[in-house]
Protein backbone atom coordinates (compact mmCIF):
# COMPACT_ATOMS: atom_id res chain seq x y z
CA UNK A 1 0.00 0.00 0.00
CA UNK A 2 2.96 2.36 0.41
CA UNK A 3 2.92 3.62 -3.15
CA UNK A 4 -0.86 3.79 -3.45
CA UNK A 5 -0.70 7.21 -1.84
CA UNK A 6 1.02 8.77 -4.86
CA UNK A 7 -2.07 9.02 -7.06
CA UNK A 8 -2.45 12.81 -6.97
CA UNK A 9 0.95 14.41 -6.30
CA UNK A 10 1.91 18.03 -6.29
CA UNK A 11 2.77 19.18 -9.79
CA UNK A 12 3.64 22.87 -9.43
CA UNK A 13 6.85 24.01 -11.12
CA UNK A 14 7.25 20.72 -13.01
CA UNK A 15 5.15 21.87 -15.95
CA UNK A 16 6.99 25.18 -16.10
CA UNK A 17 10.33 23.49 -16.63
CA UNK A 18 8.81 21.04 -19.09
CA UNK A 19 7.27 23.83 -21.15
CA UNK A 20 10.65 25.52 -21.42
CA UNK A 21 12.36 22.21 -22.21
CA UNK A 22 9.83 21.44 -24.95
CA UNK A 23 10.85 24.42 -27.07
CA UNK A 24 12.60 23.40 -30.25
CA UNK A 25 11.53 19.75 -30.18
CA UNK A 26 11.31 18.06 -33.57
CA UNK A 27 7.83 17.74 -35.08
CA UNK A 28 8.82 14.86 -37.39
CA UNK A 29 6.32 12.03 -36.80
CA UNK A 30 7.80 8.91 -35.21
CA UNK A 31 8.25 5.81 -37.35
CA UNK A 32 6.05 2.74 -37.03
CA UNK A 33 7.25 0.44 -34.24
CA UNK A 34 6.52 -2.97 -32.81
CA UNK A 35 7.40 -2.58 -29.09
CA UNK A 36 5.83 -0.14 -26.64
CA UNK A 37 6.02 0.74 -22.94
CA UNK A 38 2.96 1.75 -20.93
CA UNK A 39 3.43 2.95 -17.34
CA UNK A 40 1.08 2.51 -14.41
CA UNK A 41 1.01 3.27 -10.71
CA UNK A 42 -1.10 1.81 -7.94
CA UNK A 43 -4.73 2.93 -7.84
CA UNK A 44 -7.92 0.83 -7.79
CA UNK A 45 -9.02 1.94 -11.25
CA UNK A 46 -5.64 1.15 -12.80
CA UNK A 47 -4.99 -2.31 -11.34
CA UNK A 48 -6.52 -4.05 -14.38
CA UNK A 49 -3.31 -3.24 -16.30
CA UNK A 50 -0.82 -5.29 -14.26
CA UNK A 51 -3.40 -8.01 -13.77
CA UNK A 52 -3.91 -8.21 -17.55
CA UNK A 53 -0.18 -8.65 -17.94
CA UNK A 54 -0.05 -11.34 -15.27
CA UNK A 55 -3.07 -13.18 -16.73
CA UNK A 56 -1.74 -13.23 -20.30
CA UNK A 57 -4.38 -10.83 -21.65
CA UNK A 58 -1.75 -8.28 -22.68
CA UNK A 59 0.19 -10.86 -24.68
CA UNK A 60 -2.99 -12.19 -26.29
CA UNK A 61 -3.96 -8.80 -27.73
CA UNK A 62 -0.41 -7.71 -28.54
CA UNK A 63 0.14 -10.95 -30.46
CA UNK A 64 -3.09 -10.38 -32.38
CA UNK A 65 -1.66 -7.13 -33.73
CA UNK A 66 1.93 -8.31 -34.12
CA UNK A 67 3.36 -6.02 -31.45
CA UNK A 68 4.84 -6.24 -27.95
CA UNK A 69 3.48 -4.18 -25.06
CA UNK A 70 5.40 -3.85 -21.79
CA UNK A 71 3.21 -2.84 -18.84
CA UNK A 72 5.68 -1.02 -16.58
CA UNK A 73 5.11 -0.25 -12.91
CA UNK A 74 6.47 3.09 -11.69
CA UNK A 75 6.31 3.24 -7.92
CA UNK A 76 5.75 6.99 -7.77
CA UNK A 77 2.80 8.38 -9.70
CA UNK A 78 4.30 11.75 -10.59
CA UNK A 79 7.46 10.02 -11.74
CA UNK A 80 5.41 7.86 -14.10
CA UNK A 81 3.85 10.94 -15.66
CA UNK A 82 7.24 12.64 -15.88
CA UNK A 83 8.73 9.57 -17.59
CA UNK A 84 5.88 9.62 -20.09
CA UNK A 85 6.37 13.34 -20.69
CA UNK A 86 10.08 12.79 -21.25
CA UNK A 87 9.37 10.10 -23.87
CA UNK A 88 10.49 7.12 -21.80
CA UNK A 89 6.95 5.71 -21.86
CA UNK A 90 4.52 5.62 -24.77
CA UNK A 91 1.48 5.76 -22.51
CA UNK A 92 0.63 6.23 -18.85
CA UNK A 93 -2.24 6.02 -16.38
CA UNK A 94 -3.06 9.60 -15.36
CA UNK A 95 -5.86 11.89 -14.18
CA UNK A 96 -7.44 14.43 -16.50
CA UNK A 97 -5.99 17.33 -14.51
CA UNK A 98 -2.46 15.94 -14.46
CA UNK A 99 -2.61 15.03 -18.16
CA UNK A 100 -3.25 18.71 -18.78
CA UNK A 101 -0.78 20.22 -16.31
CA UNK A 102 2.21 17.93 -16.90
CA UNK A 103 2.55 16.52 -20.45
CA UNK A 104 0.16 18.87 -22.26
CA UNK A 105 1.50 21.96 -20.48
CA UNK A 106 4.98 20.64 -21.18
CA UNK A 107 4.31 20.66 -24.92
CA UNK A 108 3.66 16.93 -25.36
CA UNK A 109 0.67 16.19 -27.58
CA UNK A 110 -1.32 13.62 -25.61
CA UNK A 111 -4.45 11.59 -26.37
CA UNK A 112 -6.85 10.22 -23.78
CA UNK A 113 -7.16 6.77 -25.36
CA UNK A 114 -9.36 5.33 -22.59
CA UNK A 115 -11.61 7.16 -20.14
CA UNK A 116 -11.63 4.49 -17.46
CA UNK A 117 -13.42 5.84 -14.41
CA UNK A 118 -14.12 8.81 -12.21
CA UNK A 119 -13.68 9.31 -8.50
CA UNK A 120 -17.11 8.79 -6.94
CA UNK A 121 -16.22 9.31 -3.30
CA UNK A 122 -12.53 8.37 -3.34
CA UNK A 123 -11.62 12.00 -2.57
CA UNK A 124 -13.08 14.01 0.30
CA UNK A 125 -12.93 16.86 2.80
CA UNK A 126 -12.74 15.96 6.48
CA UNK A 127 -13.60 18.36 9.31
CA UNK A 128 -13.52 18.17 13.09
CA UNK A 129 -15.74 20.17 15.45
CA UNK A 130 -18.17 20.81 12.61
CA UNK A 131 -21.72 20.06 11.53
CA UNK A 132 -21.42 21.00 7.86
CA UNK A 133 -19.00 22.19 5.20
CA UNK A 134 -19.90 25.81 5.98
CA UNK A 135 -17.91 25.48 9.22
CA UNK A 136 -14.68 25.39 7.19
CA UNK A 137 -14.67 29.19 6.82
CA UNK A 138 -11.50 30.74 8.26
CA UNK A 139 -9.79 27.41 8.94
CA UNK A 140 -6.40 26.12 7.89
CA UNK A 141 -6.88 23.16 5.55
CA UNK A 142 -4.18 20.51 5.20
CA UNK A 143 -3.84 19.05 1.69
CA UNK A 144 -1.44 18.32 -1.14
CA UNK A 145 -1.39 21.77 -2.72
CA UNK A 146 -1.98 22.16 -6.48
CA UNK A 147 -3.33 18.63 -6.70
CA UNK A 148 -6.79 17.21 -7.30
CA UNK A 149 -7.38 17.72 -3.57
CA UNK A 150 -6.88 21.45 -4.08
CA UNK A 151 -9.31 21.35 -7.00
CA UNK A 152 -11.88 19.43 -4.93
CA UNK A 153 -11.61 22.03 -2.17
CA UNK A 154 -12.24 24.85 -4.65
CA UNK A 155 -15.32 23.08 -6.04
CA UNK A 156 -16.63 22.35 -2.55
CA UNK A 157 -16.22 25.94 -1.40
CA UNK A 158 -18.05 27.14 -4.49
CA UNK A 159 -21.01 24.93 -3.51
CA UNK A 160 -21.43 26.91 -0.27
CA UNK A 161 -20.76 30.36 -1.77
CA UNK A 162 -17.16 30.52 -0.58
CA UNK A 163 -13.81 30.62 -2.33
CA UNK A 164 -10.23 29.64 -1.60
CA UNK A 165 -9.67 33.06 -0.06
CA UNK A 166 -11.99 32.01 2.78
CA UNK A 167 -9.53 29.36 3.99
CA UNK A 168 -5.78 28.97 4.33
CA UNK A 169 -4.19 25.91 2.75
CA UNK A 170 -1.32 24.09 4.41
CA UNK A 171 0.75 21.93 2.09
CA UNK A 172 0.94 18.44 3.57
CA UNK A 173 2.32 15.34 1.88
CA UNK A 174 0.00 12.44 1.22
CA UNK A 175 2.13 10.26 3.49
CA UNK A 176 1.78 12.71 6.41
CA UNK A 177 -1.83 13.78 6.13
CA UNK A 178 -3.40 11.00 8.23
CA UNK A 179 -1.03 11.74 11.10
CA UNK A 180 -1.63 15.46 10.74
CA UNK A 181 -5.39 15.07 10.95
CA UNK A 182 -5.02 13.03 14.12
CA UNK A 183 -3.46 16.08 15.78
CA UNK A 184 -5.88 18.26 17.78
CA UNK A 185 -4.46 21.34 16.05
CA UNK A 186 -5.63 20.20 12.60
CA UNK A 187 -9.38 20.55 12.07
CA UNK A 188 -9.68 20.40 8.28
CA UNK A 189 -8.03 18.27 5.63
CA UNK A 190 -8.57 17.07 2.07
CA UNK A 191 -7.30 13.72 0.81
CA UNK A 192 -8.17 10.53 -1.10
CA UNK A 193 -8.51 6.84 -0.32
CA UNK A 194 -7.18 4.94 1.49
CA UNK A 195 -6.13 7.87 3.73
CA UNK A 196 -9.69 9.19 3.62
CA UNK A 197 -11.05 5.97 5.12
CA UNK A 198 -8.44 6.15 7.90
CA UNK A 199 -9.34 9.76 8.73
CA UNK A 200 -13.02 8.86 8.98
CA UNK A 201 -12.09 6.81 12.06
CA UNK A 202 -10.90 9.89 14.01
CA UNK A 203 -13.41 10.63 16.82
CA UNK A 204 -15.67 13.51 15.91
CA UNK A 205 -14.59 13.57 12.26
CA UNK A 206 -17.10 14.62 9.63
CA UNK A 207 -16.92 13.85 5.92
CA UNK A 208 -18.14 17.27 4.82
CA UNK A 209 -17.82 16.85 1.05
CA UNK A 210 -16.62 14.19 -1.36
CA UNK A 211 -16.07 13.68 -5.05
CA UNK A 212 -19.44 11.99 -5.51
CA UNK A 213 -20.83 15.55 -5.39
CA UNK A 214 -18.91 16.42 -8.57
CA UNK A 215 -19.39 13.25 -10.63
CA UNK A 216 -17.26 12.93 -13.73
CA UNK A 217 -14.82 15.71 -12.83
CA UNK A 218 -11.89 13.72 -11.42
CA UNK A 219 -11.28 11.36 -14.33
CA UNK A 220 -8.74 8.55 -14.57
CA UNK A 221 -7.35 7.93 -18.04
CA UNK A 222 -4.95 5.93 -20.11
CA UNK A 223 -3.07 8.60 -22.04
CA UNK A 224 -0.90 7.82 -25.08
CA UNK A 225 1.49 9.98 -27.10
CA UNK A 226 -0.62 11.29 -29.98
CA UNK A 227 2.09 10.97 -32.65
CA UNK A 228 2.95 7.43 -31.58
CA UNK A 229 -0.73 6.50 -31.69
CA UNK A 230 -1.16 8.00 -35.16
CA UNK A 231 1.87 6.10 -36.49
CA UNK A 232 0.86 2.86 -34.73
CA UNK A 233 -2.94 2.50 -34.64
CA UNK A 234 -2.57 -1.18 -33.73
CA UNK A 235 -1.22 -0.05 -30.35
CA UNK A 236 -4.51 1.75 -29.68
CA UNK A 237 -6.56 -1.25 -30.79
CA UNK A 238 -4.57 -3.66 -28.63
CA UNK A 239 -4.71 -1.46 -25.53
CA UNK A 240 -8.46 -0.98 -25.82
CA UNK A 241 -8.94 -4.72 -26.36
CA UNK A 242 -6.84 -5.49 -23.27
CA UNK A 243 -8.71 -2.99 -21.14
CA UNK A 244 -12.27 -4.04 -21.90
CA UNK A 245 -11.58 -7.76 -21.72
CA UNK A 246 -10.04 -7.24 -18.29
CA UNK A 247 -12.72 -4.84 -17.05
CA UNK A 248 -15.45 -7.25 -18.13
CA UNK A 249 -13.79 -10.02 -16.14
CA UNK A 250 -13.21 -7.74 -13.15
CA UNK A 251 -16.90 -6.86 -12.92
CA UNK A 252 -18.15 -10.43 -12.94
CA UNK A 253 -19.81 -11.48 -9.69
CA UNK A 254 -18.84 -15.13 -10.00
CA UNK A 255 -15.74 -17.00 -8.81
CA UNK A 256 -13.67 -15.85 -11.79
CA UNK A 257 -14.46 -12.20 -11.17
CA UNK A 258 -13.74 -12.54 -7.47
CA UNK A 259 -10.42 -14.22 -8.21
CA UNK A 260 -9.45 -11.47 -10.65
CA UNK A 261 -10.23 -8.74 -8.11
CA UNK A 262 -8.33 -10.63 -5.41
CA UNK A 263 -5.30 -10.84 -7.73
CA UNK A 264 -5.55 -7.10 -8.40
CA UNK A 265 -5.75 -6.41 -4.67
CA UNK A 266 -2.58 -8.44 -4.12
CA UNK A 267 -0.78 -6.52 -6.88
CA UNK A 268 -1.82 -3.30 -5.13
CA UNK A 269 -0.54 -4.52 -1.76
CA UNK A 270 -4.10 -4.51 -0.46
CA UNK A 271 -6.66 -7.00 0.84
CA UNK A 272 -9.62 -8.11 -1.27
CA UNK A 273 -11.97 -6.41 1.20
CA UNK A 274 -10.09 -3.10 1.08
CA UNK A 275 -9.80 -3.26 -2.70
CA UNK A 276 -13.53 -3.88 -3.12
CA UNK A 277 -14.23 -0.93 -0.79
CA UNK A 278 -12.04 1.31 -2.93
CA UNK A 279 -13.77 0.08 -6.08
CA UNK A 280 -17.14 0.98 -4.53
CA UNK A 281 -16.16 4.67 -4.64
CA UNK A 282 -14.70 4.37 -8.14
CA UNK A 283 -17.25 4.74 -10.94
CA UNK A 284 -15.98 2.50 -13.71
CA UNK A 285 -16.99 3.13 -17.29
CA UNK A 286 -17.31 -0.60 -17.61
CA UNK A 287 -18.13 -0.99 -21.30
CA UNK A 288 -16.72 0.58 -24.48
CA UNK A 289 -20.08 2.27 -25.06
CA UNK A 290 -19.86 3.94 -21.64
CA UNK A 291 -16.30 5.05 -22.32
CA UNK A 292 -17.30 6.60 -25.65
CA UNK A 293 -20.23 8.37 -24.00
CA UNK A 294 -17.98 9.77 -21.27
CA UNK A 295 -15.45 11.10 -23.79
CA UNK A 296 -18.21 12.57 -25.97
CA UNK A 297 -20.42 14.10 -23.26
CA UNK A 298 -20.99 17.87 -23.47
CA UNK A 299 -20.37 17.99 -19.72
CA UNK A 300 -16.74 17.02 -20.34
CA UNK A 301 -16.10 20.40 -21.97
CA UNK A 302 -17.50 22.16 -18.90
CA UNK A 303 -15.42 19.93 -16.62
CA UNK A 304 -12.20 20.60 -18.51
CA UNK A 305 -12.98 24.32 -18.52
CA UNK A 306 -13.12 24.26 -14.72
CA UNK A 307 -9.97 22.13 -14.53
CA UNK A 308 -7.94 24.30 -16.90
CA UNK A 309 -9.11 27.56 -15.26
CA UNK A 310 -8.12 26.25 -11.83
CA UNK A 311 -4.80 24.92 -13.13
CA UNK A 312 -3.92 28.21 -14.82
CA UNK A 313 -4.86 30.19 -11.72
CA UNK A 314 -2.35 28.15 -9.72
CA UNK A 315 0.45 28.64 -12.27
CA UNK A 316 0.43 25.04 -13.46
CA UNK A 317 0.63 25.90 -17.16
CA UNK A 318 4.19 27.13 -16.82
CA UNK A 319 5.89 30.45 -17.34
CA UNK A 320 4.98 30.76 -21.01
CA UNK A 321 1.19 30.65 -20.56
CA UNK A 322 -0.47 34.08 -20.46
CA UNK A 323 -4.09 32.94 -20.34
CA UNK A 324 -6.18 29.86 -19.49
CA UNK A 325 -6.77 29.16 -23.18
CA UNK A 326 -3.03 28.95 -23.99
CA UNK A 327 -3.32 25.17 -24.29
CA UNK A 328 -5.85 23.68 -26.68
CA UNK A 329 -7.98 20.71 -25.61
CA UNK A 330 -9.88 18.89 -28.36
CA UNK A 331 -13.08 16.89 -28.04
CA UNK A 332 -15.21 14.82 -30.45
CA UNK A 333 -17.28 16.58 -33.12
CA UNK A 334 -14.43 19.01 -33.81
CA UNK A 335 -14.89 20.91 -30.56
CA UNK A 336 -11.84 22.68 -29.17
CA UNK A 337 -11.38 24.44 -25.85
CA UNK A 338 -8.56 26.98 -25.85
CA UNK A 339 -6.04 27.65 -28.60
CA UNK A 340 -6.85 25.50 -31.68
CA UNK A 341 -3.31 26.12 -32.96
CA UNK A 342 -1.81 24.60 -29.79
CA UNK A 343 -3.90 21.49 -29.09
CA UNK A 344 -1.94 19.32 -26.67
CA UNK A 345 -4.66 17.21 -25.01
CA UNK A 346 -7.15 15.21 -27.07
CA UNK A 347 -10.23 13.30 -25.96
CA UNK A 348 -10.61 10.97 -28.94
CA UNK A 349 -12.99 8.01 -28.44
CA UNK A 350 -12.14 6.47 -31.82
CA UNK A 351 -10.48 3.36 -30.42
CA UNK A 352 -13.11 2.83 -27.73
CA UNK A 353 -15.67 3.10 -30.55
CA UNK A 354 -13.89 0.29 -32.40
CA UNK A 355 -14.44 -1.88 -29.33
CA UNK A 356 -18.07 -0.79 -28.99
CA UNK A 357 -18.66 -1.70 -32.64
CA UNK A 358 -16.94 -5.08 -32.34
CA UNK A 359 -14.26 -4.03 -34.83
CA UNK A 360 -11.11 -4.86 -32.89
Amino acid sequence: MAHWFNKYPIVAVISASLMIASCGKSTVPPPARTEFNVGWSIYAGWMPWPYAQQAGIVKKWADKYGIKINIVQVNDYVESVNQYTAGKLDGVTVTNMDALTIPAAGGKDTSALIVGDYSNGNDGIMLKNATSLADIRGRSVNLVEFSVSHYLLARALDSVKMSLTDVKTVNTTDADIVGAFASPAVTAAVTWNPQLNEMKKVPGALLAFDSSKIPGEILDLLAVDSATLAANPNLGKALVGIWYETITLMQRQDAKGKAARAAMAKLAGSTPESFDAQLSTTHLYGTPKEGVAAASAPDLVATMTRVRDFSFSKGLFGLGAKAPDAIGISFPANKTLGNPANVKLRFDPKFMQFAADGKL
